[in-house]
């Protein structure tokens, strides 16, 4: 179907004023439409409005993927309605550890899934950091806050990350060397190990 074939069905299907420029701008990922323009979009082209969402990343993304409306996702979670639409349109999530762990299980999403749609990885990545550079046991309970993880998991992830890092510092630690690369600096190999965190974070959980 052409953008203009398109732009007609949802004038005629669904009574939406949308031109064929917009169309092809969805299509190139220019403009994103709203969650009633993608509901009527799918109707439209015979398909389910997950099918069109290759990479969902948001809360809103993820919870049209499952079809869910947002007082039926609120009342999973435990949660009012308004509460967690305002969450969602902010792209923050402040729900507790068993609110998440409900959005996580309503949502089908991995631990990695949450993180991005909650808004977190920044906020996880700097907690990483100090865990890894400072006493990584302080920062199991921050990063349970965050990350939908079994608590004994977590711990050991934090412990190997945190021993991978010490290693890393200590064989690059010399008499010579000017300090840059010592425990808790900012030596090349230190700075890129703390540069890709997340990413040695998600594969030790995996691992």
């Amino acid at each position: 179907m052409a953008p203009g074939h398109v732009a007609y069905g949802l004038g005629a299907q669904y009574g939406l004023r949308i031109n064929a420029e917009t169309v092809a701008a969805w299509e190139r990922g220019l403009e994103l439409p709203s969650e009633y323009e993608l509901i009527a979009l799918a109707g439209v082209l015979w398909c389910a409005p997950g099918e069109l969402l290759t990479a969902a990343r948001t809360l809103r993304e993820h919870r049209v993927s499952r079809e869910l409306a947002v007082d039926e996702l609120a009342a999973r979670v435990g949660m009012a309605t308004t509460a967690y639409l305002r969450m969602e349109e902010s792209g923050r999530w402040r729900g507790n550890e068993r609110q998440s762990a409900a959005l996580s299980e309503a949502l089908g999403l991995t631990p990695a899934e949450f993180v991005t749609a909650t808004g977190r990885e920044e906020e996880l990545a700097e907690l990483l950091r100090s865990a890894v550079s400072t006493r990584w046991q302080a920062y199991v309970r921050p990063v349970a806050k965050l990350v939908p993880l079994d608590r004994q998991l977590l711990q050991g992830v934090l412990e190997q990350l945190y021993s991978d890092y010490q290693t890393l510092m200590v064989s690059t630690l010399s008499w010579s060397s000017t300090g840059a690369d010592r425990p808790g600096g900012t030596g090349a190999g230190g700075r890129a190990f703390l540069d890709r965190i997340v990413d040695r974070f998600w594969l030790t959980t995996d691992g």
